[in-house]
């Protein structure tokens, strides 16, 4: 019963495409947000949309830095 080397569900050749695609998707949120927040008054602002827009920009951008840290070399 010989241990299994631990390996990546993602193949190596996917970390830059996936570091851009999220990062990307991660700013576009993150532009939402604060556009949001300088247009919408202060009365009328939902605080789930708040919270749902800043949680799905959070999770984009933390994978995407991962992808490209991964892609750079430097393995977290």
């Amino acid at each position: 019963m010989a241990p299994k080397p631990i390996a990546s569900p993602v193949a190596v050749t996917w970390y830059p495409t996936l570091a851009v695609v999220m990062l990307a998707i991660g700013l576009i949120f993150t532009a939402s947000f604060f556009i949001y927040e300088a247009t919408i008054s202060r009365k009328s602002r939902s605080l789930a949309k708040e919270l749902i827009t800043g949680t799905v920009a959070s999770v984009f951008l933390g994978f995407g830095s991962l992808f490209l840290l991964l892609a750079s070399g430097v393995y977290v």
